[in-house]
């Protein structure tokens, strides 16, 4: 990447063409504003991994230009990469609203950094001054309190990114609507480029306002004689705040399980935006000995994740709740695009199970926390941007909203459907790609473990595909002879009483393998023979199976 003095390079470590990971650069000379570091949650197939975040080795060899991350709101996909940043980049401060803040300390607390953190708290009206840029923030609503957009204001004009937005006119919990005059004045002042959500960029309306929401599932609950178990994500307080006071309206305890819910319940409490009356909450023991109508469950796992609350109680592994006849299930969410078959398969089992589940749009149980098409417009002619950069949305969200800014009158060569890690550079009357950073995935496994590389997981997927076969054999390289075996294991691959024949050509072809490699040198190279085995064998089997599994040499040395 090679940016002009005069240049301001806007750019993506993550969140582009993606639901997730979201995380922005403004870069202008020797100064970076870092805006959100998210995670994205992994597909089907990434065997074993929790969560998906980016290679930071470009901020790292920057380090001294950073300046700030500053932070839109307290989701895991803009705050839950910030440990893994901190613990390369300690010396960042990291500016948050007050929810957003309580969320990232308790995770900065378990990776045991947060004493050699600096944190901020931010608000609407805080004004960050470095030596060249500054920011400012801007109201806008969501599914979570506290919820800001940024503005970088360089000397070629103002980069904005709005986070996650909606225009609730009608926001819950005591939340102020949208700060449209301050949208428009920054619009006024001269908006160089806007970063803008594209999650909903195919939703050709308005998004229904939480509170429309709140109507509804307060009918549902009202109407529901068993208990109810209520799953939802932990940080949309806002739907944690209506269970909680439809469960109250109709005099039901509330227990509440997973600990990601627990603090974000508390932290709700802690800021003043849950007023929970005494007696509310209870614990598990004495939620099992409420009258189902008189009880709810406040639980995670709404996304069918495997270790989540409710999988564990759909499971019947939960050590203090089981599933009972009656039971009401409320999911109150949408499946994260990569979650529908886990969700679908969660639903599956607690149907199967007895349960009643209530989800999906046909209930209302649910509104996007994300702007439609006609909210993306109301931004653009509030801001009126000099550039439109669509972000946080995979691909075809992405070129769908660049439509939209074009019909609200942007020129389309001012309209950039970029990748992670396309730098733009932009002055007010210039405009140019000027390079790319290389960015690759990083895979963070059930361990916390961020060094699971691309070839483990790539490992995992076809052991998963194609199973396993173990070639043993004991040799003699001096001599150049084959003392025991070859034998065969088949895991996942075939199931070897019924494959004999196969596994004995497969045992001939190997040995004739050994004997020609271990002729061709009088001191032949372990790692060698190894290589041939697989590359040979792998053919071999694919000829009679067309499949392709992991081969794996155990070849036994005689000393």
């Amino acid at each position: 990447m090679k940016l002009k003095n005069n240049e301001v390079g806007v750019y993506a470590i993550g969140g582009l063409g993606e639901i997730g990971r979201n995380m922005y650069c403004v870069e202008y000379q020797d100064e970076i504003i870092i805006m959100d570091c998210g995670i994205k949650f992994p597909e089907d197939d990434m065997m074993g991994i929790n969560y998906v975040i980016s290679d930071y080795s470009y901020l790292v060899k920057n380090r001294k230009k950073i300046k700030a991350l500053v932070v839109t709101h307290g989701h895991e996909d803009h705050i839950g990469g910030i440990p893994y940043l901190l613990k390369k980049i300690p010396e960042i401060p990291v500016y948050a609203t007050p929810f957003a803040l309580a969320l990232i300390r308790g995770k900065l607390d378990e990776h045991g950094i947060l004493n050699s953190s600096e944190l901020h708290e931010e608000h609407e009206d805080t004004v960050l001054k470095f030596d060249k840029l500054s920011v400012t923030f801007f109201r806008t609503t969501h599914s979570i309190p506290d919820t800001l957009g940024i503005a970088v204001h360089t000397p070629e004009g103002a980069v904005l990114f709005t986070g996650d937005f909606k225009f609730d006119l009608t926001p819950v919990m005591n939340q102020p609507a949208p700060d449209f005059q301050e949208m428009a004045k920054l619009g006024k002042e001269g908006v160089l480029a806007l970063l803008s959500d594209s999650t909903n960029a195919e939703v050709p309306t308005f998004t229904k306002s939480e509170r429309f929401v709140a109507h509804s599932l307060h009918d549902i609950i009202t109407g529901i004689k068993g208990r109810i178990i209520f799953a939802t994500f932990a940080s949309n307080l806002y739907r944690v705040s209506t269970a909680i006071k439809a469960a109250v309206d109709t005099g039901r305890k509330v227990a509440i399980f997973g600990r990601s819910m627990e603090n974000g319940v508390q932290n709700g409490i802690d800021l003043g935006y849950l007023d929970i009356p005494e007696g509310t909450l209870v614990d598990a023991n004495e939620i099992n000995h409420t009258p189902p109508e008189k009880a709810m469950i406040l639980c995670t796992g709404s996304q069918g994740e495997p270790l989540a609350a409710l999988s564990r109680i759909a499971d019947g592994t939960h050590r203090q709740i089981s599933l009972q006849p009656g039971d009401t299930v409320i999911f109150s969410s949408n499946p994260i695009p990569g979650n529908t078959t886990s969700v679908n398969h969660l639903i599956n089992k607690l149907t199967e199970a007895g349960a009643n589940v209530v989800h999906g749009k046909i209930h209302n149980v649910h509104t996007s926390g994300h702007a439609g098409q006609e909210e993306q417009k109301m931004m653009i002619e509030l801001t009126k941007p000099e550039y439109f950069i669509p972000v946080h949305g995979e691909y075809r969200m992405q070129v769908v909203h660049t439509e939209t800014a074009q019909s609200t009158g942007m020129p389309k060569d001012h309209t950039f459907v970029l990748k992670n890690g396309d730098v733009l550079a932009l002055t007010k009357d210039s405009s140019r790609i000027a390079g790319h950073i290389n960015i690759p995935d990083v895979f963070v496994d059930t361990s916390g473990s961020d060094d699971v590389g691309n070839i483990v997981v790539r490992d995992r997927q076809i052991l998963a595909e194609e199973g396993l076969v173990v070639v043993v054999a004991t040799v003699d390289y001096k001599h150049q002879r084959v003392l025991a075996g070859p034998d065969i294991l088949s895991r996942g691959f075939v199931y070897m009483r019924e494959s004999t024949e196969l596994i004995s050509q497969a045992q001939k072809h190997v040995y004739h393998i050994l004997k020609t490699e271990m002729a061709k040198d009088p001191q032949p190279k372990e790692n060698e023979i190894r290589k041939a085995i697989i590359e040979n064998l792998q053919d071999f089997l694919y000829s009679k199976t067309e499949r392709r599994p992991m081969i794996l040499p155990m070849l036994i040395e005689k000393k």
